[in-house]
């Protein structure tokens, strides 16, 4: 299998973790095949945040992403199976630094929603990406659990595959 698997034009199968480091922080980490450049532009353009976010397998979709990605910007994700019931997710963002660093509020969750903070770091043409949820108190997590974090798994995969497609756009032109 691992003969087959080295043979494939397909990406590197990266492993995604998913880690309580704390009472209240929730940890996932993966590295993906592509510079921080580009991985940070899939975080940031509407456009691109579409196509990867919401996890195929769960049969949801991004139905709407509003991103203003700046300090002080703010950001609005609809999600859902139908349009008569659908999942809001928003907040703003507290720090934008290009291409190596994003955080911000989980505002849908009141005080008890989670900052978010995600760090590329680009070594040998690929980006370590630690995605970190700080979340008010242990029961805030508790309550949260970790079924959003479990499917970043897919939705990584889905991110892996979209770069990809831009990997394979920008070597043509």
């Amino acid at each position: 299998m691992d003969e087959r698997r080295d043979s494939e034009p397909t990406p590197m199968k990266n492993r995604t973790t998913v880690e309580r480091k704390s009472e209240c922080e929730l940890v996932v980490t993966r590295t993906f095949d592509g510079p921080a450049r580009i991985v940070f532009e899939a975080w940031t353009k509407p456009e691109l945040f579409m196509r990867w976010w919401a996890p195929k397998s769960m049969g949801m979709f991004l139905r709407s992403c509003e991103m203003d990605v700046r300090v002080g910007g703010r950001y609005r994700l609809v999600f859902g199976h139908d349009a008569s019931n659908p999942d809001e997710f928003f907040g703003r963002y507290i720090e934008v630094t290009p291409y190596s660093r994003l955080v911000w509020t989980n505002d849908e969750g009141g005080d008890g929603g989670p900052v978010t903070t995600v760090t590329f770091e680009e070594k040998g043409g690929k980006t370590l990406l630690v995605m970190r949820e700080l979340y008010p108190s242990k029961e805030a997590l508790d309550a949260a659990g970790t079924g959003a974090a479990d499917a970043m798994g897919e939705t990584f995969e889905q991110l892996d595959e979209l770069l990809v497609t831009l990997g394979a756009s920008s070597g043509r032109s």
